[in-house]
């Protein structure tokens, strides 16, 4: 049996503040090359494992020569299967794990699991914690979202996305920061990029050195007095078209959206088949009235060519939703295509 000690990371972070896209980056470093990557989704039909080249396999190798695995049923579980087939040599060697959570994860149990859990120890030590944080919408997201306040304080190192976007913002986002977590650094990345040595560089996790807050919180986990883990007004769909989306249709769709319920639209991603161009998928992301343009993919990730958009809102009907997409695609159906 292998029993070299592997370091865990994890990467958390606020609905839409970039934790993908940074992954995504740095699975493509060298230094990064044999790293098993577990995604934690919250959803009724998760994308990341697609966008970051995955497939619906519960283990899989990617073209980066990294692992990736998504949680079928509790953490350690999940860290145990993945070390068995290591073990047995039935996947690929890694000498490192990234658990990228959920944005609406409380990290707190996910810490106390990587620290006490028997089934795991002597094989695993829980390295840093890297937060990401949306420059944007940062401030306001730790003004109303408890679960981001924690992100922020349990991190060793805070990275800030979408400063490009941010303006003034910033200056008001440092000073919110510096009150949940005065320790960690913050950098920067720019649309994903950043220096892997600067991330993932800080050793073993301390809670000693963190607030009294943290430490609270990993003794409510130890102790079984785990709270609701997110607002119950928050609510994840899914819209699942089987034929293609004019692009036009989709343009209109998200200026809707952004502007009659942005603030509550939390996160939307996903990936469209768009009638003008089959052959490669629409990426699309958005967080509250923040909607990026369309990426587009070479090609389809899986054969799966339905269009699906993830939804994370408070109080924003699925039924409404549906009806929207509807109504804006039959206004525009008779419309010129080009291809």
């Amino acid at each position: 049996m292998n029993t070299d000690v592997i370091p865990v990371s994890i990467l958390t972070g606020f609905l839409g503040s970039g934790k993908t896209t940074m992954l995504r980056h740095l699975l493509g470093q060298p230094e990064f090359a044999r790293t098993a990557v577990i995604i934690n989704e919250f959803g009724e039909i998760g994308l990341d494992h697609e966008l970051i080249e995955a497939s619906e396999d519960s283990l899989i190798e990617l073209q980066t020569g990294c692992l990736c695995c998504k949680i079928r049923t509790d953490l350690a579980q999940t860290l145990s299967d993945l070390l068995r087939r290591r073990d047995e040599d039935r996947c690929a060697l890694f000498d490192r794990i990234v658990i990228e959570t959920s944005g609406l994860a409380d990290p707190a149990p996910i810490l106390q699991t990587l620290m006490t859990d028997t089934t795991i120890a002597g094989r695993l030590v829980l390295g840093g914690v890297v937060t990401t944080v949306d420059a944007v919408n940062g401030a306001a997201t730790l003004e109303h979202e408890g679960i981001s306040q924690k992100q922020v304080a349990v991190a060793d190192r805070i990275v800030l996305t979408k400063l490009d976007l941010a303006g003034l913002a910033k200056s008001v986002l440092l000073r919110r920061l510096e009150e949940f977590n005065a320790g960690a650094p913050v950098l920067a990345a720019n649309h994903g990029r950043i220096d892997s040595r600067l991330v993932f560089s800080s050793g073993l996790y301390d809670p000693q050195t963190k607030s009294t807050d943290v430490n609270a919180w990993l003794a409510e986990e130890a102790h079984g007095h785990a709270r609701a883990r997110h607002d119950a007004d928050i609510k994840a769909y899914a819209i699942v078209r089987q034929e293609p989306i004019q692009a036009i249709a989709l343009t209109l769709f998200l200026e809707a959206l952004a502007e009659h319920c942005g603030d509550d639209i939390l996160r939307l991603k996903g990936i469209v088949n768009i009638l003008e161009s089959p052959n490669r998928p629409a990426v699309i992301h958005g967080v509250q009235h923040v909607f990026h343009p369309p990426a587009w993919l070479d090609r389809w990730p899986s054969d799966d060519r339905r269009s699906r958009i993830v939804f994370i809102t408070r109080r924003v009907s699925q039924g409404w939703v549906e009806v929207l997409l509807e109504a804006i695609g039959e206004e525009v159906a008779d419309l010129p295509v080009y291809r």
